[in-house]
Order: structure tokens, then C-alpha cells, then sequence
């Protein structure tokens, strides 16, 4: 990629992702746009991978790891009291430098697989609603399914900004979303039932792992201290519920055939993912929506996701032979927020 190219990257990563959520990343970002040494380090990312998120995951793994640098005082995930980030570029390159070496295969082996929990907060009414048009169980298809966060929605709880809570209101896994705008979707009391939860990835991360529990930490953000709670809440939930877990490891798209025609046609199937398909090459993404189509025509399927064309969360519903497009929400990256569609 040419070097304008990944300026470009870095600028857009500053001004679109990380304005309001993460200052250090922001300033960083924006440093890193100008910067020869810093953008000609960043350019050995894996083919395929958001360039900016896998950079500073790398760095981030690094400092959680316990290599001693300056830079990780102006960390607020690794000391209580960060130092000013104005200060911050110097030591964060001279850091990229000094541990060239190490960053260089994290980025040509590691890929940025969040899936973030708190995105459940939108998927919970979207499973319901899928749940109302089906009247069938739900049997989960997830493709980029990570540690398998997201297969659980139905075993955390939730508030959306008016005091209700929904969901497993016995959960050590509480997640909170805020809704704007005037729509508003319908919140059961119970959560849909499940009959199958099936997560497709390239490389599936086992929380017992430490190298992988540690590398899905990396890749939150250093302020986000209620995004690390969640993570440990959630990974203790996947830990007591991993006997129902069928994860995985292989190309989602090509292993996707093979799962739909395992699921009985007493339950709906739901193919999802969420921000993964900016991952995915166009050939890929068509060859996907092809065989959800194909499956469509014979029974009734339902995919939920985003970043196939655009950033909106989109719900292709194929009902009694029927097809039905529309988008359904616009939402935030980490799930903090989101805009239900009438």
C-alpha cells in the first residue's frame, strides 16, 4: 500500500473511530498520518486487516505483556494516573523502534478479532424480532465468531436508558445501550430460545489460552475500563457455557453450507456477524449472500449483519420463499449506541 494511502488510513482511523472515544489513539493516529518511520512499520499488517486497530493492538500487547517503556505511562489501562498525551508520540515511535523486531510478526500473524460484547446490547432486540417473524427457535450461525462472545447474547441482561431490564436478569453480565431517536424496537421480558450456537472463524481464540485472552485485551482500547470489565465478565460466562458452544476453525464462508444443512427445520436459521465483513474481499462477500440466498429459496433464513456495503446493520429475511431486505438499526462500533429502524 502506498504510503498515502496509509496516512489516509491512520487520519480516517482518528477522525471517524476514535474521536470521543479514545484520545490517545486519536492524537497517536493523527501523529503516525505524518510520520515515514511509523507509517513504513505499520504497512507489514496482514493483508485484509484494519490497518490502524492492528498497529496499536501489536503496541498494546506488547506494553500488557510487560515490556518497560516510558510510553506505557500514558496508558489508563496500565497506570492509574496517564501522563498528558500530548507527550505521548516521542516515546510511543521510539517504542516502535526499539521493539521493531517483536511488532513486525504480531502484525504479519495476529488479526483483530474484538468482537466486542457490548454489540449484544443491539443484537438482543434484533434476535427477538427475528424470533416474532419466525416462531421457531433460533439456531445461531456466526461467522468471525472470535472466543464466541456473541453466541450468549441470550445469557446476559440489558438496560437501554429507561430503568427496564431485560434479558437474564440472573447474569454476572450486564450490558448497557443506549437508543437514539424516537424508534424504539419491542423488548420481550425472555430472551428467544436457542437450539444451536455455531461460531466460524480463521483462528479461534481460547480464553484459557493466555496468549489469546491476552491478545483479544490488547485490542481494547487503553481507556475503555468498562469494555474490559465486560470482557472478563463475558469470558467467565463462555467459560460456564462452553459445552453449548460449537466453535469452529476454518473459512466461515466456505464452512457455511455444510453447517445449514446440519440445523433441523424445527428451528430458524440466523447466520450473523458484525464487523467482520470489511475483512472480507467483494468475491467472498458475494459468494456469501449467494449461499444464504440459495438456502433461502428452500427454507426460512435470516442474516444479520454490517460492513458488507455499508456500515448499517442490514436484515435479509427469507420467510416462506419470500425475500425481504431492510436495514434495521445504524449503530455504534462498541455497541454504546444505536438507531432502530421502523
Amino acid at each position: 500500500m502506498e504510503k498515502k494511502q496509509l496516512s489516509n488510513r491512520f487520519k480516517t482511523f482518528a477522525e471517524r473511530e476514535c474521536a470521543g472515544s479514545s484520545e490517545l489513539y486519536e492524537y497517536l493516529a493523527m501523529k503516525i498520518a505524518d510520520d515515514d518511520d511509523m507509517l513504513e512499520l505499520s504497512s507489514y499488517t496482514r493483508e485484509g486487516q484494519p490497518i490502524p486497530n492492528l498497529f496499536f493492538g501489536a503496541v498494546h500487547y506488547l506494553l500488557l505483556q510487560g515490556k518497560e517503556h516510558t510510553v506505557s505511562s500514558f496508558y489508563p489501562s496500565i497506570v492509574d494516573k496517564p501522563k498528558a498525551l500530548k507527550e505521548s508520540f516521542p516515546y510511543f515511535k521510539d517504542f516502535c523502534l526499539t521493539y521493531r523486531e517483536s511488532i513486525i510478526p504480531i502484525l504479519r500473524e495476529k488479526m483483530v478479532q474484538t468482537n466486542e460484547v457490548r454489540r449484544c446490547g443491539y443484537l438482543y432486540p434484533c434476535f427477538s424480532h427475528i424470533y416474532h417473524k419466525a416462531k421457531k427457535p433460533l439456531a445461531l450461525i456466526e461467522i468471525g465468531t472470535s472466543a464466541g462472545f456473541q453466541l450468549l447474547w441470550d445469557k446476559y441482561s440489558y438496560s437501554y436508558n429507561t430503568g427496564e431490564m431485560y434479558g437474564d436478569d440472573k447474569s454476572a453480565v450486564h450490558i448497557q445501550s443506549k437508543i437514539i431517536g424516537e424508534n424504539r424496537p419491542t423488548f420481550p421480558k425472555v430472551s428467544p430460545p436457542v437450539t444451536y450456537r455455531y461460531g466460524l472463524d480463521l483462528h479461534i481464540n481460547d480464553l484459557s489460552n493466555s496468549e489469546d485472552a491476552l491478545w483479544l485485551n490488547a485490542l481494547i482500547w487503553p481507556e475503555h475500563t468498562e469494555r474490559r470489565a465486560l470482557f472478563r465478565q463475558a469470558s467467565a460466562c463462555v467459560s460456564r457455557n462452553r459445552e453449548e458452544l460449537h466453535l469452529i476453525e476454518g473459512d466461515g464462508i466456505e464452512l457455511l453450507p455444510r453447517i445449514m444443512e446440519k440445523i433441523p427445520n424445527d428451528s430458524a436459521i440466523c447466520v450473523f456477524h458484525t464487523h467482520v465483513a470489511n475483512q472480507i474481499p467483494v468475491d467472498r462477500k458475494r459468494l456469501l449472500l449467494e449461499h444464504v440466498k440459495r438456502f433461502g429459496s428452500k427454507r426460512d433464513v435470516f442474516h444479520l449483519y454490517n460492513n458488507i456495503w455499508d456500515s448499517d446493520l442490514h436484515l435479509d429475511s427469507f420467510v416462506k420463499g419470500m425475500e425481504y431486505n431492510k436495514v434495521i438499526a445504524q449503530t455504534d462500533g462498541h455497541g454504546r449506541w444505536f438507531r432502530w429502524k421502523p
